[in-house]
């Protein structure tokens, strides 16, 4: 029995330490919104927070998440950031197709977390490892940029 630290709430899942993150997520605690993209940590639909550290769910052994706080795109609305990225999302029209957006917005997130006021550069790099196969690319810049100014604004 491994106990996870899921979205503020604590669970225990029965299940291969080996088993990646992501299935433990979907599978045992039915919380879907994380999605399986290429299931080789390469586009970054899967992500979610590891003890506040964006990480690729499908690559992450159940293991190394016991014990830790995962926050998942279910979760990730409860913190300012959070609702900041989620609102401007939805203000830019981000999501097209909407695969990779809860990736995409917890790779946000932990950008935000680390840098109040990113640069493109920043942004780019961030979001680098987050494929959207619509191109919504200038949108999520613009939106995370609306964010952090909202999260200045607001003292976060």
């Amino acid at each position: 029995m491994i106990k996870l630290f899921v979205n503020g709430k604590q669970h225990s899942v029965d299940a291969d330490p080996e088993m990646p993150l992501l299935w433990a997520l979907r599978e045992n605690l039915q919380l879907t919104g994380t999605k399986f993209g290429c299931g080789m940590a390469l586009c970054g639909a899967c992500t979610v927070h590891l003890d506040g550290e964006a990480v690729r769910s499908c690559s992450t052994p159940l293991s190394a998440a016991a014990g830790k706080q995962v926050t998942s795109i279910e979760g990730i609305g409860a913190s300012r950031i959070g609702k900041q990225v989620q609102n401007a999302w939805t203000l830019h029209d981000v999501p097209q197709c909407g695969y990779c957006q809860s990736g995409q917005i917890m790779s946000a997130c932990a950008l935000l977390a680390q840098q109040k006021r990113p640069s493109d550069e920043q942004i780019d790099a961030a979001m680098s490892g987050n494929i959207c196969r619509c191109g919504t690319y200038n949108q999520i810049r613009a939106a995370i940029k609306d964010a952090a100014a909202n999260l200045q604004v607001r003292g976060v």
